[in-house]
């Protein structure tokens, strides 16, 4: 406190202001957080508070769990925030299954289940963790906060801990977010590295689920991957959800399904939890709604499928560094290396001395200069002296000089009778220690193999039951519109120009979703798309109000109108497959004057007959006619159309319903996704219309006849064969029958007409599996038997031998258990791109 007779310029000399000290306070408490509490080092992965954990525990390791609670307690010696924070990192360690092995209920991360206690629960270091994460010997240390002890600036981690747990903490100004990769994938990657090969680095969860890693970006910063969950048809009412995305658990995976069933996103009747062992989330389906919209409504909408966008930030040297998976596993197999290299040193050092003092021995004692010590010496002094000069004529024999205390610690050993057997003991460990440093120098020269080989071992006492658990697959674009449920309708008020879904006094026109958006045409030519709201007015005098499906080819609009410049009345048919939302587009010329006459919608490309009657007072002498869509081809929005005639027109009038112009829908099949498109993806499968149908058969040994809806779901995985579906064709099919340990061959025709449903075409058994299907008309096969390094093969015209039969028979053995393999020799090149009669390709697979 200031004086008070000093002036008020005395009192506050030498403050500082306020602000300029917040400045450097916050500066501070933002490096301490981001190096301290929020980012894991480079070297071994960890952050501090995990770090302080794990070096506690190895203080506590006799072999036998501790409580929690205890290990909380020792590692308070190293980290100054309490033990709240050390809890719960010392149970996200233990969740992780791989450096810490738990005994109790540690909770569950998929369902959000909290573990128990600390003083419920126990804990102790795996055996992988002793492997790779501690030694003393080339550790480097620094003193705790109060000074009493020492802890790790890093542990010496052999190991890319960081890319297999995953990372994530939110500090001031950034944030890091590391996702988990596979245990075997990563030693492989670091071996590949190792031997100057390539390698890649994909996320995998202990969750499961599926990923899609298109744009991972090696982890990087502006990457992102796609994570869903498996979701199965039990049946046409059900759906299981077998696992749940990394981040989610089951309760949030339920609460989304239930606010999009809400919202009206989804129709479901139910949702139930079954999970125990395993995830198993029950999704009952309301009547009518189909399975395969339902699943892609389930990943639009809810959980089950999420965007993670990783952040690689790690501190190295004192700064926070943003880098790539690849990176961080190079780096981790650099300092692997040199971790390696020093231990090899530090190995050999140990090694050479412990030689130099075997040998010391061994010449002490078969020298006899041991005696020394029974001699009368004037002083201990001399005495050492003595031996030391005993040891003159070999001390060329030692790779470095005898010190004093190499003399002390030898007469510290009892003197006693020295037998024969003894020197000869002395020098097989001399000759030991010899092989030893021998490996050690050509491990030390051979510094990459030994690495390669450290890994390999890891690999070979520790991958077991590491597998990838979650499946790398490409995912399709849901279009949110296609899959939404129409949970609410649309009504137009055509005179007054309003559409919306509030208007429930005026004209229906059709259920809708609320993220589609609505196509209007009006009298004066003019059209425009808008999205549904509860009112919107898009102008008077509407002639056309619908749903606007985006990108759809077939929907075609058939219009007559009128150019208000010349009078003309022209007709044209025209697409609408995208447009800026809100923006007016003329569809006439866009002259003043310029009207419609007549509009249809046609989905299917349908050209009908009209008749046009003119003004009774033009000049014309044909008052009436009819006019032919069909003769008009299908253009551009932009263009002008064909001219029907130049006399003014009193009413154009429907006549005739027309065909549809187009041609059948061609559809191909994207087997990296399992779904059906019409943009030329994957591989074509045929032209379709009216009550067509797609086959597909399965690698369990059953069929399925479905439509050829866009939004079909098929297994990818699962389905070897798909074609359009011909009744005439015969089947030939080679199943394995595990029963009688052989292989049977059948031919014959689907009888069955039920759509959406698999039927069993080989004989029951939980080992059976397809081996080959073809509805080729002739197919020839070659066969091969007997050993597998030189088998003996055999074509065979499967058409001359087999008969077609009934298609529930069990068919004909074909081969036994010496089958090798069985190879369909397909059409030539040229036959198998033609198409047949009805435009499609048989397609197989697998």
């Amino acid at each position: 406190m200031s004086n008070i007779n000093e002036t008020p310029d005395e009192s506050l000399h030498g403050l500082a202001h306020v602000d300029e000290k917040y400045k450097d306070w916050f500066l501070d408490y933002a490096s301490y957080v981001i190096l301290e509490r929020a980012v894991p080092g480079v070297e071994d992965g960890l952050k501090p508070v995990q770090r302080r954990i794990l070096h506690a525990m190895k203080e506590m390791d006799d072999g036998r769990f501790n409580k929690v609670a205890n290990v909380i307690g020792q590692t308070m010696q190293y980290h100054p925030h309490g033990d709240a924070s050390i809890s719960d990192a010392i149970v996200n360690l233990g969740q992780k299954d791989l450096l810490i092995e738990t005994q109790g209920n540690w909770g569950d991360v998929r369902t959000g289940d909290d573990a128990a206690a600390a003083r419920y629960i126990e804990a102790r270091l795996s055996k992988f963790a002793l492997d790779v994460a501690f030694n003393n010997k080339t550790t480097e240390w620094q003193l705790s906060y109060d000074g009493r002890k020492n802890e790790p600036l890093a542990l010496p981690m052999k190991f890319p801990l960081l890319l297999a747990q995953g990372a994530e903490g939110i500090a001031v100004g950034l944030s890091t977010k590391i996702l988990p990769h596979n245990f075997c994938e990563l030693i492989d990657a670091s071996v590949k590295y190792l031997r100057g090969k390539k390698f890649e680095l994909h996320p995998d969860f202990l969750t499961g689920g599926m990923i899609d890693v298109t744009n991972y970006n090696d982890g990087r910063r502006g990457g992102k991957v796609r994570v869903r969950a498996h979701i199965e048809e039990k049946d046409k009412k059900t759906l299981l959800i077998k696992d749940v995305p990394y981040g989610v658990t089951t309760s949030a995976l339920m609460e989304s399904i239930v606010k999009a069933n809400d919202n009206g996103k989804i129709k479901i009747k139910k949702v139930v939890d079954n999970t125990a062992k395993d995830v198993e989330i029950e999704v009952q389906l309301a009547p009518g709604i189909s399975p395969d919209i339902t699943i892609d409504a389930l990943y639009a909408f809810t959980d089950c499928e999420v965007s993670i966008s990783p952040n690689a930030c790690v501190i190295m040297n004192d700064r926070p560094v943003f880098m790539g998976a690849s990176d961080l596993l190079r780096y981790s197999a650099d300092f692997t290396k040199e971790l390696l290299r020093k231990e090899l040193e530090i190995r050999l050092a140990e090694l050479e001395e412990k030689w130099h003092y075997t040998s010391l021995e061994k010449i002490f004692f078969e020298k006899g200069i041991y005696k020394e010590l029974e001699q009368k010496h004037k002083d201990w002094e001399t005495v050492l002296q003595a031996i030391d000069k005993g040891f003159g004529p070999y001390k060329k024999q030692l790779k470095r000089e005898i010190q004093r205390e190499d003399i002390l610690k030898l007469t510290e050993k009892p003197v006693r009778r020295i037998y024969r057997l003894d020197i000869n003991e002395l020098t097989e460990q001399i000759r030991g220690i010899e092989a030893d440093i021998k490996q050690v120098k050509h491990d030390l020269a051979n510094l990459t193999d030994y690495a390669v080989g450290y890994y390999e071992n890891l690999l070979k006492k520790y991958g077991k039951g590491r597998e990838r658990k979650t499946e790398i697959k490409l995912f399709d674009t849901i279009q949110v519109q296609q899959v939404a449920i129409a949970n609410t309708k649309l009504y137009v008020n055509r005179e007054d120009g309003f559409i919306g879904t509030s208007l429930k006094k005026d004209e229906f026109v059709a259920d809708c979703s609320d993220l589609d958006n609505i196509i209007v045409f009006r009298r004066d030519g003019v059209m425009l798309v808008t999205k549904v709201a509860d009112k919107t007015f898009v102008g008077k005098d509407i002639i056309h109000v619908d749903v606007f499906r985006k990108g759809d080819e077939r929907m075609t609009y058939n219009m007559i109108y009128v150019d208000g410049k010349t009078s003309y009345s022209l007709a044209k048919r025209f697409n609408v497959t995208g447009i800026t939302r809100d923006k007016e587009y003329h569809l006439t010329k866009g002259e003043k004057g310029s009207k419609v006459h007549y509009f249809s919608a046609n989905p299917n490309g349908e050209a009908e007959v009209v008749t046009v009657r003119l003004s009774p007072n033009c000049a014309a002498k044909k008052k009436e006619f009819d006019f032919y869509f069909e003769t008009i081809p299908i253009k551009a929005r932009s263009s002008m159309g064909n001219v029907v005639t130049k006399w003014p027109i009193r009413t154009v009038k429907f006549k005739e319903k027309g065909v549809s112009t187009l041609s059948g829908i061609k559809i191909w099949y994207d087997d990296a996704v399992g779904r059906l498109n019409t943009e030329q993806r994957g591989i074509y499968v045929g032209s379709f219309e009216g009550d067509d149908k797609i086959l597909v058969f399965y690698k369990n040994g059953t069929y399925e006849l479905t439509n050829y809806e866009i939004t079909n779901r098929y297994e990818s995985n699962d389905a070897v064969y798909i074609e359009k579906f011909n009744p005439e064709r015969i089947v030939t099919a080679v199943y394995f029958d595990a029963d009688k340990k052989q292989f049977n061959i059948k031919r014959f025709k689907i009888e069955t007409q039920t759509l959406n449903n698999k039927f069993s075409f080989i004989k029951e058994g939980p080992n059976n599996y397809l081996e080959l299907v073809t509805t080729q008309a002739e197919p020839v096969v070659i066969l091969r038997t007997g050993k597998k390094r030189s088998p003996e093969e055999e074509e065979i015209s499967l058409h001359e031998v087999y008969e077609v039969a009934g298609w529930k028979t069990v068919g004909t053995k074909i081969a036994g258990d010496d089958f090798v393999s069985i190879e369909l020799i397909t059409e030539d090149e040229e036959a198998e791109k033609e198409e047949d009669d009805e435009g499609n390709i048989q397609t197989e697979l697998f």
